[in-house]
């Protein structure tokens, strides 16, 4: 492992682990036998996870979130074109082993949220539980999410066209096409553009950020996307969701959080608010507790940290053996 120095939170120590020959960055900060790991979502990085990692630790576990392979200050993959969701699950899996790690609690975010249901379901022994922020049981497929029943200019339509959002991202400089992601993912629709637009067309350059993301966290997000890019994160999410994972009949049988911000643009999605609060939902999950927060965003943990992290420590604590 490779040490690094970050001016960011000094208390969290930051490693590069040698994964599947790739390094991934690792920040953790906490010791001991109990174990969370945090999976981020887009536009996000570890540093996502700052209000949870620190409230985590002071409750007596390790705090674990890492970069994904190519986003952060973990290294892209050869060939970003071809990643899918298994690279991250066994990525993930392949992390526990060199830290030697047996079970862990899993806590993802947005994409994060699909990496650690895929981890349950199929290493169901290394999972003691999840938590899932703003996503209910999905797995990568044609009907992950249903574009066809969304309007012609839904922000991942757009995306997942080859070349598109590297075009629309490229007049911009890093720091502003993620502060315009992030205005844009506070709202409560989801980004959809007119024919004659492209998605960062939609943010006003006068729209402050939201009163809880500071200037600070904006720049501490630019610098590590300034390093990787968005190749691999427009490859893993958005043009990898579509790609089967093979699984038939799938199930979390770890006990399972999902707290969801009603505010959310996701519940918007053709079909997401339904399912998320239909009894379907629990033959995926069974063991599934379902919390909505009514002031809750995309970014929930990020928008309200205190109640999220009050949920997560008592859902820490319930199952912790």
């Amino acid at each position: 492992m490779q040490t690094l120095s970050l001016p960011i939170m000094k208390l969290i120590k930051h490693t590069l682990v040698e994964v599947r020959g790739l390094k991934l960055h690792v920040a953790e900060i906490g010791t001991g036998p109990k174990v969370v790991l945090f999976l981020h979502g887009f536009p996000e990085i570890w540093y996502t996870w700052r209000h949870q990692m620190n409230a985590v630790a002071a409750a007596g576990y390790r705090a674990i979130a890492i970069d994904f392979r190519g986003y952060g200050l973990s290294e892209l993959p050869a060939e970003p074109e071809k990643g899918n969701f298994m690279d991250l699950v066994n990525d993930v899996v392949a992390l526990l082993d060199t830290l030697g790690i047996n079970k862990v609690f899993l806590i993802g975010k947005d994409f994060g949220s699909i990496t650690a249901y895929l981890v349950a379901v199929v290493h169901p022994d290394r999972v003691s539980g999840l938590v899932s922020l703003g996503i209910p049981f999905m797995l990568p497929g044609p009907n992950c999410i249903r574009n066809d029943l969304m309007p012609p200019g839904f922000y991942i339509t757009r995306w997942q066209e080859p070349g598109r959002a590297e075009a629309d991202f490229g007049r911009l400089d890093v720091k502003t096409v993620i502060r315009n992601i992030y205005i844009l993912f506070s709202g409560t629709e989801p980004p959809t553009a007119r024919d004659d637009q492209e998605i960062m067309d939609l943010v006003d350059p006068s729209t402050p950020l939201p009163k809880w993301f500071s200037e600070e966290d904006l720049a501490a997000y630019a610098s590590l996307y300034e390093k990787s890019g968005f190749r691999f994160a427009l490859q893993v999410p958005y043009r990898s969701l579509g790609i089967d994972c093979g699984i038939t009949d799938p199930k979390v049988t770890a006990p399972t959080l999902l707290i969801n911000g009603q505010k959310d643009y996701l519940l918007k999605f053709a079909g997401v608010e339904d399912f998320t609060k239909s009894e379907q939902l629990k033959h995926f999950v069974p063991d599934l507790d379902n919390v909505f927060l009514e002031e809750g965003n995309h970014f929930v943990h990020e928008n309200l940290p205190k109640q999220v992290n009050e949920l997560i420590i008592n859902f820490l604590n319930k199952h912790c053996n």
